[in-house]
């Protein structure tokens, strides 16, 4: 990992991506042009009190100190007044804890407006093609959205001359059934939480709610079991967790169209998050893309949209890059 580190830390920094259940990390050179992201490596968020010690782990391991010009670091939930309380975690981390530590300059992004940096710059092998063959339009606005620990909502907003990430709460808007089976799931998952979120059942633990609330629908018996499981029993062939998995797709792709017609996204819907990747090819073969497009009116709308699942690991970190160039050079 640390063949190109250089012994100097001079015009080094820091990015990084902290969510509910990972803590990434790699260095940038700022003397190279564009930007790039190496030595990068994941770690477990639950194996560290505080973010502060996972960023001295990571630094550690490369004989380096905190002593770096800068420090980026995207992270998952609302960033305000340069702090955040994770959503998904008991974790929290300001831009004056990173300055402490010792970083010349130090911002906290969105995890998933730091995706959508990424977005336009990902190349065809960091991606997976769902769908028909349309290509992307990097002059047009796009979407960047997923599930992991939680369901990341994103855009770059784009109009012909400039182009800004929207960070979004998206993942806590209300969920949408398309059908009879959907509808008794929001029934009983509304018996069990009152207000039922897309974050409810597009994330890991809503899998797990999801593939219990099926087997309640079908008169089974209905005993949890973890998201790992499931994806582990449908990939080997497991016919009631796959049923789980491809209606968790189907549902996905009824969102992703629901953010797209509300963002205008016509240059493309990225999917991101841990889970798309581990089952990739069931998705394929889900209703994930028919339900995207099913939207009335705006079928054909939405027919000329592309869609795509971001399979490169630490594509946030080029994100988290793009803003720690933005952030130098302010100063």
């Amino acid at each position: 990992m640390s063949a190109e580190v250089r012994k100097d830390q001079g015009g080094l920094a820091l990015v990084g991506d902290m969510g509910g259940t990972n803590a990434r990390f790699g260095l940038v050179d700022l003397r190279s042009d564009p930007l790039r992201v190496f030595a990068a490596k994941s770690y477990l968020g639950r194996e560290f009190r505080r973010p502060a010690d996972a960023i001295k782990a990571y630094l550690g391991e490369l004989g380096m100190t905190c002593r770096l010009d800068g420090a980026v670091v995207a992270v998952a939930g609302p960033v305000e007044g340069g702090a955040i309380s994770f959503t998904n975690s008991d974790w929290s981390l300001s831009c004056a804890e990173l300055r402490d530590l010792g970083f010349g300059a130090a911002e906290l992004v969105n995890d998933y407006a730091a995706l959508a940096y990424a977005a336009p710059v990902l190349r065809d092998d960091d991606v997976r093609r769902v769908g028909p063959d349309v290509p992307l339009q990097a002059d047009r606005t796009m979407a960047i959205l997923g599930p992991g620990t939680g369901f990341g909502v994103s855009a770059l907003a784009r109009d012909g001359l400039a182009a800004v990430a929207l960070a979004t709460e998206g993942g806590h808007i209300a969920f949408a059934p398309g059908d009879e089976v959907e509808i008794e799931v929001l029934r009983i998952l509304m018996e069990r939480y009152g207000r039922v979120s897309v974050e409810r059942i597009l994330c890991g633990r809503g899998l797990s709610e999801l593939h219990q609330a099926l087997l309640m629908i079908e008169g089974r018996a209905s005993s949890s079991m973890a998201q790992e499981r499931i994806t582990e029993q449908a990939l080997a062939g497991d016919q009631t967790c796959l049923r789980t998995v491809e209606r968790f797709c189907a549902i996905l792709g009824a969102v992703a169209g629901d953010f797209a017609l509300g963002l205008g996204a016509r240059g493309g819907v990225f999917i991101a998050g841990g889970i798309p990747p581990k089952v990739i090819g069931i998705l394929e073969r889900s209703d994930f893309r028919r339900r995207f497009e099913a939207k009335g009116r705006f079928e054909s709308y939405m027919a000329g949209i592309p869609t795509r699942v971001i399979m490169r690991p630490h594509a946030a970190l080029i994100g988290a890059a793009h803003s720690l160039q933005a952030l130098l050079s302010k100063g």
